[in-house]
């Protein structure tokens, strides 16, 4: 179940992309954007691109230790 040193640096790294959309964000509505302001969208993406990327590496490492444990009890 251990991710190793790369699988965890992509968890922190990812982390840290979706913080910084959402520190885009929050200037962006302290600035006066609207809803459809480029510092919203821009920072919506960057949440999104980070978080489903921390999400596929925290989750794809607990999924295929799984699988792992399966095939050897299967064998």
């Amino acid at each position: 179940m251990s991710r190793g040193l790369y699988g965890n640096a992509t968890v922190v790294l990812s982390s840290l992309v979706a913080l910084i959309g959402i520190a885009i964000v929050v200037r962006t509505i302290a600035g006066g954007g609207g809803p459809v302001a480029q510092g919203l969208l821009i920072g919506l993406l960057f949440f999104a691109a980070g978080a489903g990327r921390a999400w596929m590496a925290w989750r794809g490492a607990s999924l295929v230790s799984r699988g792992d444990e399966e095939d050897r009890t299967d064998g």
